[in-house]
């Protein structure tokens, strides 16, 4: 059975999943790649700001926020 993909915004803090695609272009999407956001790294929810949006995801051992508008071109799936 195939795992559910799902946007990285819908991954709930504390749990873990493998980055399947990252749906940006141009700047923002080398900003991503150049920080470690490349498929098969795995990422974790670490914390939401207080009005939500930030969050902090842990990437390849660094805390990273990203903006709902960035994290939801990014494409996960939930690992165990």
């Amino acid at each position: 059975m195939a795992a559910i993909e799902f946007e990285l915004t819908q991954l709930p803090i504390g749990r873990m999943a493998e980055v399947v695609k990252v749906g940006l272009a141009g700047l923002t999407r080398n900003r991503l790649l150049d920080l470690g956001l490349v498929p098969s790294t795995i990422v974790e929810a670490i914390r939401k700001s207080p009005a939500g949006d930030p969050v902090a995801y842990k990437i390849r051992g660094a805390v990273i926020a990203l903006r709902s508008e960035e994290s939801r071109h990014i494409t996960v799936r939930l690992v165990n």
